[in-house]
């Protein structure tokens, strides 16, 4: 999908709202069910404050380092940060204490050392199981077989929130194509939830397939490129 570079970040704020919308509708979405999370790595800081005054609050970042300096930049503003990189067992203490979400949990032993690591007077972290649901060996995510267990584990866990999952599949060239993980991975959400535990984010979705991913019931779409333009 060709993004428009001739416009302002605003503009393009307002065409993929525009977007996810219109899929709502074509869909037969409940309107304002999907969230947009604008991923903002590789981006600066006035990038981010730009996106801010257009209404954006949500914001997705891949390198801890790269995040917490861009979170000090703008701690005057209320912004809600969201880890969508891979997690490492040395990144998991600066992630606890400077998220509010993370998106691509895989193992119970992030997940015990995050919920260890979250300062008590902050919420309980909210997290998404990454399941790999294309079967990549090149992707991370844990297979839909083991999400039992993962997901058993991480509810025993005081200061950790789990809140549904999240997947990023294999690139598809049509929507029919495209719709077919993330099909999956709401199934393997319906098969998991639990009236106590009732899963109910689905975070997936981004600038080439959020159309897609809405049909099949995202509740939250990760989009960067459409919004910001190239990385840099």
């Amino acid at each position: 999908m060709n993004h428009d570079t001739s416009l302002s970040l605003p503009e393009r704020l307002a065409a993929v709202r525009a977007r996810v919308a219109a899929a709502e509708t074509r869909f037969s979405r409940t309107p304002g069910s999907v969230r947009l999370l604008a991923v903002s790595k590789m981006q600066g800081a006035a990038a981010i404050r730009m996106a801010h005054g257009a209404g954006q609050l949500a914001f997705g970042e891949n390198y801890v380092q790269e995040a917490l300096a861009k979170q000090a930049a703008l701690a005057d503003l209320p912004l809600e940060w969201h880890f969508i990189g891979q997690l490492q067992t040395n990144k998991t203490r600066p992630i606890a204490e400077h998220f509010a979400w993370v998106h691509g949990l895989t193992s119970a032993h992030h997940a015990e050392r995050l919920s260890r690591q979250r300062p008590p007077d902050l919420p309980p972290l909210k997290v998404c199981l990454e399941i790999n649901i294309s079967g990549e060996d090149t992707k991370g995510g844990v297979p839909p077989a083991q999400a039992v267990e993962l997901l058993a584990a991480c509810r025993e866990l005081p200061h950790l929130e789990l809140v549904g999952l999240m997947c990023l599949p294999a690139p598809a060239e049509d929507e029919a194509a495209q719709r077919q993980p993330f099909r999956a991975l709401r199934e393997l959400r319906d098969r998991l939830a639990t009236p106590d535990c009732p899963l109910s984010v689905l975070s997936m979705g981004m600038s080439d397939d959020l159309e897609a991913a809405i049909a099949e019931g995202a509740t939250l779409v990760r989009v960067g490129t459409a919004i910001f333009g190239p990385r840099h």
